[in-house]
C-alpha cells in the first residue's frame, strides 16, 4: 500500500480487521508500505496499489479476488488459494531475478537522496546536479570499459 494511494485507504478498515481476525484463521497479516520499502515493491513486482499476495511454504499466489472480509476471509478458510496458479519461479520474490530487482529499488532511492542532498541542503541548481550524475556515469563506464 501506500499512504497517498485512495484505493488504499478505501481497503484500509477491512484490512485492519482481516488482520485481527488472523489469529483465529492461524495466518499472520501485514501491510507494507511501498514508499518506505521500495526493495520490497520491485523484489514483489508490485505494480498497482493495493496488491495482495498469499505466501505459504515459500510459494507466493497474486489474490485477485473481492476486498470484503468474508471474501479474504473465505479465501483462507475454504484454501481457495489453491486454485490460483503460483508465481512463476523467475518471478518470485525469492527469486535471484527479484532480488536484483530489489537492488534496484534501492538503488534508484540512494539516487534520489543524493539528488535531494545536492539541491537542497548544498543549493546546487537542478542542471548541475544532472551534470554530476551523467559525469559519474560517464567515470564509472570508463572504468568499467578499462
Amino acid at each position: 500500500y501506500a499512504p497517498w494511494c485512495p484505493a488504499c485507504k478505501q481497503i484500509e478498515s477491512t484490512w485492519e480487521s482481516f488482520a485481527k481476525e488472523s489469529e483465529h484463521l492461524d495466518i499472520t497479516v501485514g501491510k507494507v508500505d511501498v514508499t518506505q520499502e521500495p526493495g520490497l515493491s520491485g523484489r514483489f513486482f508490485v505494480t498497482i496499489l493495493p496488491t495482495i499476495y498469499h505466501a505459504h511454504d515459500g510459494v507466493f499466489r497474486r489474490y485477485r479476488g473481492s476486498w470484503t472480509l468474508e471474501d479474504l476471509e473465505s479465501y483462507v478458510l475454504e484454501r481457495k488459494w489453491e486454485a490460483v496458479e503460483p508465481i512463476a519461479g523467475w518471478k518470485s520474490p525469492s527469486s535471484i531475478m527479484m532480488h536484483g530487482m530489489a537492488g534496484l529499488f534501492h538503488f534508484s532511492k540512494w539516487i534520489r537522496q543524493i539528488h535531494s542532498y545536492l539541491t537542497g541542503t548544498l543549493g546546487i541548481h537542478v542542471w548541475m546536479s544532472y551534470a554530476v550524475f551523467i559525469l559519474a556515469t560517464l567515470l564509472i563506464s570508463l572504468f568499467l570499459a578499462l
